[in-house]
């Protein structure tokens, strides 16, 4: 196997790593939104957004990571969860 097949090797268990990471997170959407019901907190909750992406900055800054896309990927989160607590709560439009 050449070094470029050991690399790209590597970066696909990463990749797996990754994905598994996100399954996780919006997996939490279920007991999120039970909290949240209990709490009676809407479900998008923008103040705890812009914690989490000030967060995602915040790490992303002290790493050297490219913030804004960063800031992205965080906004795609926590739409995802988002949506996933919608479906939750039969509000959604997801299969």
């Amino acid at each position: 196997m050449s070094n470029i097949e050991d690399i790209r090797n590597e970066i696909e268990h990463i990749d797996v790593g990754i994905i598994k990471l996100i399954q996780k997170r919006v997996d939490m959407a279920s007991k999120v939104l039970e909290a949240k019901r209990k709490d009676s907190i809407s479900i998008n909750d923008p103040s705890q957004n812009t914690v989490v992406l000030e967060r995602a900055v915040d790490i992303a800054t002290e790493l050297n990571l490219d913030i804004s896309a960063v800031k992205e990927i965080f906004e795609i989160l926590i739409r995802m969860n988002i949506e996933r607590q919608e479906e939750l709560s039969g509000e959604g439009n997801l299969p």
